[in-house]
């Protein structure tokens, strides 16, 4: 027998395949690549950003209010400059697929991008100004203006803020902005095209009862029309739009002619769905950032409701409004464990391990493993008292392991304080009971350690407002039978850290069900 053995054990270790090496890479993208997440990416897209706002308000000024001299040249080829070398990076740039995964490939970065956005990146980033320059050269200022309508093709580029949109959708600060700032640039291109209009029609009408509205803005300034300077006439402009989006105007800057008209009804059809969809938003942004505290006074309502329909005594009325005010302060209104529901267990237990990492580190669980960590923090929940509440009457089931974050309680026994906690401070009873119960058979067959019933010999009193966690003794019991070689060291460990053990010197300390109950009542009699 002993002779067979090597060779079974030969045999096996030459045919069984190898065990497969698990290892954790990180991940291999190649050279000069981005990452979209890492930090230039980051700070490069906020720079892009700016410079879209840059295109967006200076482009249609310029196609409007035409300036020979080109004021904004050198900072229109850095715009170009940029836009162009945004085309480079992007081809450069990871991406999220579908499924969820970072593509760091050169070749399915090209394609995605060639079928996403490029065609709109190099429509606004094409070097019209050296079109521009060109025409300079060859002596024909005349198309400039043309230029600057064709320039107008980068405001496609503001279809990016739309992605950018849904990254910071959670943040209502960040979307408020954006909305003002878009109800800004409506008005500034409203603004521009009204100026367009007025230039139009000062060119084909001369006849004093068809002027437009920068005639009638010449006449109050009591000069003439060509030397309404161009600052001068987009401020009107610009008040004559927003005041036309926000509300029907004023009737201080009026449409004239029939085209102004015509732009005038067309600006209050786009003032009325702007105040739908900016304002309507804004609302619901205010109405977040107030939900909370909406929601409390909801439930102070009814809470105040409950007390007159019921007829509640004035003192366990102040009682309850005191403890619903100071839990609301600690949590919000937020119910921890309906939050974590949706969530699996396993991040599940880490929330709740950072959650009461204060009673965890506690010596009585350096022993314990992770997993152990993990199941036991599920088994913790929050608890407060008020002062002068009871947390345990004499002769209550323990059924929690106390441990005092903040406060203060005392311990009376036959009216005489026998002990007075505080922050740090440990209070319940020992699990040897529950061990040993489980230990003789009382696990099976309906017993275990849900029929024991340990009782205090205690009154627990609040001094003060009081922070606990409490540590359910079942459950507590249940995960330390998962961990037999941490259940003994525990369960000695407990009786010294124990800062007071409830359950000692009670006479009737265990109760359980069945049988053994009338065993013990019996044992009372005696």
């Amino acid at each position: 027998m002993y002779d067979v053995l090597p060779l079974l054990q030969n045999l096996l270790h030459s045919t069984a395949a190898p065990l497969p090496e698990y290892k954790t890479t990180g991940i291999k993208k190649p050279q000069f690549i981005l990452s979209h997440y890492g930090g230039f990416k980051s700070c490069w897209d906020w720079l892009i950003l700016l410079a879209t706002f840059y295109v967006a308000i200076v482009v249609p000024f310029n196609a409007s209010f035409i300036n020979i001299d080109r004021p904004t040249m050198v900072s229109d080829v850095v715009v170009e400059a940029l836009f162009i070398t945004d085309i480079i990076l992007n081809f450069r740039t990871t991406y999220v697929s579908r499924k969820g995964e970072v593509v760091s490939s050169s070749k399915s970065i090209a394609v995605n991008y060639l079928k996403g956005w490029f065609f709109v990146d190099l429509v606004a980033a094409l070097p019209f100004d050296f079109l521009y320059a060109s025409d300079v050269y060859s002596g024909e200022e005349s198309g400039h203006g043309n230029i600057h309508l064709v320039k107008l093709t980068r405001l496609l580029r503001l279809a990016r803020l739309l992605q950018k949109m849904d990254r910071y959708s959670q943040y209502s600060a960040v979307i408020l902005t954006m909305l003002m700032l878009f109800f800004i640039l409506v008005a500034h291109w409203l603004a521009c095209i009204w100026f367009v209009i007025a230039e139009k029609e000062r060119l084909r009408n001369d006849n004093d009862w068809d002027l437009g509205w920068i005639h009638t803005l010449a006449e109050k300034l009591k000069i003439s029309v060509e030397n309404v300077t161009h600052a001068e006439s987009y401020i009107t402009a610009l008040y004559f739009t927003c005041s036309s989006l926000t509300s029907v105007g004023f009737g201080n800057v009026s449409a004239n002619t029939f085209s102004e008209k015509f732009f005038s009804i067309c600006t209050m059809l786009i003032g009325a769905l702007m105040h739908a969809v900016v304002f309507g938003n804004v609302t619901a942004i205010i109405q977040r950032i107030y939900s909370r505290r909406s929601l409390y006074q909801t439930k102070l309502r009814d809470l105040k409701d409950f007390f007159v329909l019921h007829q509640i005594p004035e003192e366990l009325k102040q009682r309850m409004q005191d403890y619903f005010q100071t839990m609301w302060s600690l949590n919000h209104g937020i119910d921890i464990h309906e939050t974590l529901k949706q969530f699996p267990e396993e991040l599940r237990g880490d929330v709740s391990m950072h959650l009461h990492r204060e009673i965890l580190n506690l010596p009585i669980f350096e022993a314990a493993s992770q997993g152990c960590l993990k199941l036991l923090s599920l088994r913790i929940k929050n608890n407060f008292c008020a002062p002068g509440e009871f947390l345990i009457h004499k002769g209550d089931a323990l059924s929690y392991i106390y441990y005092l974050c903040n406060g203060s309680m005392e311990v009376v026994q036959n009216n005489m304080v026998v002990a007075i906690l505080g922050k740090g401070d440990l209070v319940g009873c020992d699990i040897n009971v529950h061990l040993q119960h489980g230990s003789n058979g009382g696990g099976t067959g309906g017993g275990g350690a849900s029929d024991v019933v340990v009782k205090s010999s205690c009154d627990v009193k609040a001094l003060t407002y009081c922070d606990l966690k409490c540590i359910n003794m079942h459950g507590l019991v249940e995960v330390l039978r998962l961990y037999p070689e941490y259940q003994h060291e525990f369960a000695n460990d407990i009786q010294h850290d124990l800062t007071y053990n409830l359950r000692e010197g009670y006479e009737a300390e265990v109760i359980t069900n069945g049988v053994d109950n009338w065993r013990a009542l019996w044992k009372m009699d005696r």
